[in-house]
């Protein structure tokens, strides 16, 4: 859903005036509530990224989608790769059309299980039963690495991922819905951060850990 930044700011301020009545955070005055609120905007971005980031993958809904007919750069005992979107930041879901489950985040070169992928036993890189996907890097780009496949023939059949946060020309920001709450949360204890409130700031960040956890 696309949200207007300066109405996310707005709500920011709501939600800081309601969880900080005890006090203000800087001195009332049209200079200060410009600054305060242009801080505020100046952390949108970022709460968005982070929140889309550590959700579960179930309240992700404005996802995008891969390209299902993209190239695929198969290897050896049938894994494979695809390049990913410029603006790939998370993966939300993939699976080949033989695989009898998907895959819903990926492993890094840092993982320990990550050298598994290059055993020249198939059965411990990944299987159709138990497949896993790779964060990799070719000359190109980013890509997906995926373990296995039974056979060179498989397809795409689903590949959804968050892209990296902007801002439109609109001044709109793409945010899922249900993560909204949790985004505010996070805005709001990054504009503390700035001011040095770190215990304020980490109550906004429990508050926004704890909406993933609600029931819709």
């Amino acid at each position: 859903m696309i949200y207007q930044a300066d109405n996310i700011v707005k709500d920011v301020r709501v939600c800081m005036d309601e969880n900080m009545a005890d006090t203000a955070l800087i001195a009332d005055g049209d200079e200060n509530t410009l600054l305060l609120n242009e801080i505020i905007k100046s952390k949108i971005l970022e709460a968005v990224e982070r929140v889309h980031t550590e959700a579960p993958f179930y309240m992700l809904d404005n996802a995008h989608h891969f390209d299902t007919n993209a190239a695929i750069n198969w290897k050896t005992l049938e894994s494979g790769e695809i390049l990913l979107p410029d603006d790939f930041m998370r993966l939300v879901v993939f699976q080949m059309s033989d695989w009898e489950r998907a895959v819903y985040a990926m492993i890094t070169p840092a993982d320990p299980d990550y050298a598994k992928t290059r055993c020249r036993v198939k059965a411990l890189r990944g299987t159709a039963q138990r497949p896993v996907c790779a964060l990799g890097m070719r000359n190109d780009g980013p890509v997906l690495e995926f373990y296995s496949c039974k056979d060179n023939t498989a397809t795409i059949t689903r590949s959804v991922y968050m892209p990296y946060p902007v801002i439109d020309n609109d001044n709109g920001i793409d945010i899922s819905e249900r993560c909204y709450t949790a985004v505010v949360y996070t805005a709001a204890a990054l504009t503390l951060l700035t001011f040095g409130e770190k215990e304020r700031a980490a109550l906004f960040l429990e508050n926004a850990n704890n909406t993933y956890h609600r029931t819709s």
